[in-house]
């Protein structure tokens, strides 16, 4: 027999980036696990950070959902499987919440997300050098969407009691939306940012003292009570929560995880273990060696640039992947990985940093964005991710350019842009070494993960001969 479980469930969305969407999401996830829910939080697009702080909050792994790289059916398997085993799941919008991929529909936004799922909306609304026009910002956002509903608005930035209660008075005059409350300015409780956004969870960890300084907040300012009244219960499924990994033949796959290689989507691992993955972790900042017998190596994104002097130091574990990689171990190196294979990080200073020098290429930071935007790759030949044709979509974000000639390499992606245009070739391969700018979602096509590990048997079986 299915066993069914319910959930409430909410969308944090703002006006705009940059409304505190992070820091009210971690609040009611701090608050309502506080008053003893299991808080299971999601992330809508292809982000790293804010889900990272989702997970010190909450205690169990954020999950992304995405319009593009992900299916619909994907979206919302993910979300019911990992919502059965939780009282609320918080979903964290991106953006604003209308904004998608163009200005002709919902595409790619929150708002779309929101009615994939049947959940409200918690509009945050920057209050700062607003009033009674609050009101008649709420309203377009309310009315703008018939299909879309409001669990209620949450003032943020607001300047004094009695600015709060203007903000109260024109929402109740137009009663649009349910004022929540509404939070004051409070610098002490942001976290620092840098080029790719917040700092990560691995470098500023949410301490318990912040948590709660958060949860107080939400307590003081926001009618929790009235919130949870207003959220849909959800009906989903626990059998889905526990699906049985579906492949016994193990091999050891390295995978590179501290404070500089920290971007990994959680289902790209479960993918991989579903498909006969032991994943060992392993630091390139700490560790002087590789941990022993493995069959491969992830390494990941993160902010390799951010600590390329003291991963240049550690030569020991520099020299082990660079032997790997010549004895032909499967390697999958992702956006910080590539830059961690190279023969050389420029920073910002103008100081070079030797790292891996599996590929015949350096690198150097940029003081401006080089790349953004989400990425279909083909592969124009057999590889590590399977046969020539294999497709699968993902996500390029980065402030390093390649800047010498990568001759001599492979190149196995034809990349195209959300539109499917922009086609370039890219994709870097030396050997079993395969190095790309782009962060794919094994979730848009699990079979390049069965390849990999596939690759990553073949090593075993050649090295246990």
């Amino acid at each position: 027999m299915t066993s069914i479980s319910a959930c409430r469930g909410l969308v944090v969305a703002g006006t705009h980036s940059g409304v505190g969407k992070t820091t009210v999401t971690l609040g009611l996830i701090a608050a309502f696990r506080r008053r003893g829910l299991t808080v299971q939080p999601f992330k809508v697009g292809p982000d790293f950070i804010d889900p990272g702080h989702h997970g010190q909050a909450a205690g169990v792994m954020s999950r992304n959902l995405d319009g593009w790289m992900l299916t619909r059916e994907y979206n919302a398997a993910n979300f019911r499987r990992h919502a059965a085993l939780a009282d609320l799941a918080v979903v964290e919008g991106v953006m604003g919440l209308f904004d998608g991929y163009d200005g002709a529909s919902d595409a790619g936004s929150t708002a779309q997300m929101a009615k994939w799922l049947g959940l409200p909306v918690g509009l945050v609304v920057d209050a700062r050098a607003m009033a009674r026009s609050a009101a008649a910002l709420v309203h377009g956002f309310a009315t703008f969407d018939p299909e879309l509903t409001l669990a209620g608005v949450i003032f943020n930035r607001v300047g004094s009691a009695v600015h709060r209660r203007y903000l109260e008075q024109a929402l109740e005059l137009k009663k649009d939306a349910v004022c929540l409350g509404g939070i004051p300015r409070n610098q002490e409780l942001s976290i620092p940012e840098r080029h790719l956004g917040l700092t990560t969870a691995e470098e500023h960890p949410l301490t318990a003292q912040y948590l709660e300084r958060l949860a107080d907040l939400m307590e003081e300012c926001l009618d929790l009570d009235g919130l949870l009244r207003r959220l849909p219960v959800i009906k989903t499924d626990k059998a889905a929560a526990a699906e049985p990994i579906g492949c016994s033949d193990k091999a050891r796959l390295g995978v590179a995880r501290d404070e500089a290689f920290c971007f990994y989507y959680p289902e790209n691992l479960e993918w991989l273990e579903h498909f006969g993955a032991e994943i060992v972790p392993f630091s390139p900042l700490h560790d002087r060696d590789l941990p022993e017998s493995l069959h491969g190596l992830y390494l990941g994104g993160g902010y390799p640039e951010v600590f390329a002097g003291r991963l240049a130091e550690n030569r020991g574990l520099l020299k082990s992947i660079n032997d790997r990689a010549r004895a032909g171990m499967p390697i999958y190196a992702e956006c910080g990985g590539l830059m961690f294979l190279s023969q050389e990080i420029k920073d910002l200073e103008g100081k070079s940093h030797a790292l891996a020098g599996v590929l015949p290429f350096r690198v150097r930071m940029l003081p401006r964005l080089r790349a953004l935007g989400y990425r279909e790759i083909t592969l124009t030949a057999d590889g590590l991710l399977g046969p020539a044709g294999t497709q699968a979509r993902g996500h390029e974000f980065h402030y390093s350019e390649i800047v010498s000639d990568p001759g001599g390499l492979g190149r196995l992606y034809r990349l195209t842009d959300r539109n499917g245009e922009a086609s370039r070739l890219e994709g870097y391969t030396w050997g079993n070494v395969l190095a790309s700018y782009v962060h794919l979602h094994f979730g848009s096509n699990p079979e390049v993960a069965r390849s990999l590990m596939e690759q990553c048997r073949r090593f075993k079986e050649r090295y246990l001969k």
